[in-house]
């Protein structure tokens, strides 16, 4: 009989519906104290701020509506600092494991577990399993809707606010953009992209969520990854957040499609 799994990872891509996931999960109490632990940058121990996500972009109508770069402090930690931090936060007593990955920080998973020093292999699975210490149960999260994703993207990174209700008023100064959200549209869907070609080049079955599942059961599913883990199914709580989508996203939506279809731009 196979070991049972003490860990979970949740591969996703941002403004996927991941967070919804992972606070509920972490509300049972018994699956982890997931957090997003590969998104820190090792030039500023920060994530990525604002314009740097449109670093590519060279748009000075994008960047102005962003917030300017802080200078941040380089995170000097050895490698095995860092991934005995991962592996003693992300648990919970019982000893199940949480996190989540997003496509565009597997390079940096990879950096730092390359500096390790036993390694199981070259690979991001090995690397997944050198950092969190064993084969974690693989979840993917995706939104079949990246228009509306792309949107959800632009929207929190000209405010900032990442979850709960949106703040009025930093939300009261975000500016539609055409161009900013086709330029999320498309590093989007290169993100799901590489998670799709990994999954069929590595052999990965994950769990497969998508959003609109996620958000009409998202106790169901959290009571499946607990099953997965060998924790008791009926601790999955009632949602513990609610999505962030109001009307406003809803009429940008609507009006990015439209432009889209005038101006060509990625759907």
């Amino acid at each position: 009989m196979p070991a049972q799994q003490t860990a979970y990872l949740v591969l996703a891509s941002q403004r996927s519906g991941s967070t919804l996931l992972v606070e509920s999960l972490r509300a049972t109490g018994v699956a982890g104290e997931p957090q997003e632990f590969f998104q820190y940058l090792p030039s500023t121990s920060m994530s990525p701020q604002p314009r740097e996500w449109f670093a590519d972009a060279a748009d000075e109508s994008i960047l102005r509506l962003l917030d300017p770069l802080d200078e941040g402090k380089p995170d000097l930690a050895p490698a095995e600092i860092w991934r005995d931090y991962i592996r003693t936060v992300g648990r919970t007593p019982n000893g199940i494991w949480g996190g989540k990955l997003m496509w565009n920080q597997t390079p940096l998973l990879l950096d730092r577990a390359a500096s390790l020093p036993e390694r199981s292999g070259d690979g991001l699975l090995s690397a997944i399993r050198d950092v969190i210490g064993s084969d974690p149960v693989l979840i993917h999260v995706f939104r079949p809707d990246v228009v509306s994703q792309a949107v959800s993207f632009w929207r929190a990174v000209q405010t900032r606010v990442w979850r709960g209700r949106p703040d009025p008023v930093r939300d009261a100064r975000a500016e539609y953009h055409a161009g900013a959200i086709a330029h999320v549209v498309n590093m989007l869907r290169a993100q799901e992209e590489g998670w799709r070609n990994w999954f069929a080049e590595e052999n990965v079955q994950p769990m497969e969520v998508p959003y609109p599942v996620l958000w009409r059961n998202l106790t169901q599913v959290v009571a499946d990854v607990l099953e997965a883990l060998g924790q008791d199914r009926r601790l999955a709580p009632a949602p513990v957040l609610e999505r962030q989508a109001d009307q406003r996203s809803d009429e940008w939506v609507d009006r990015y499609r439209a432009d889209a279809e005038k101006e060509g731009l990625p759907t």
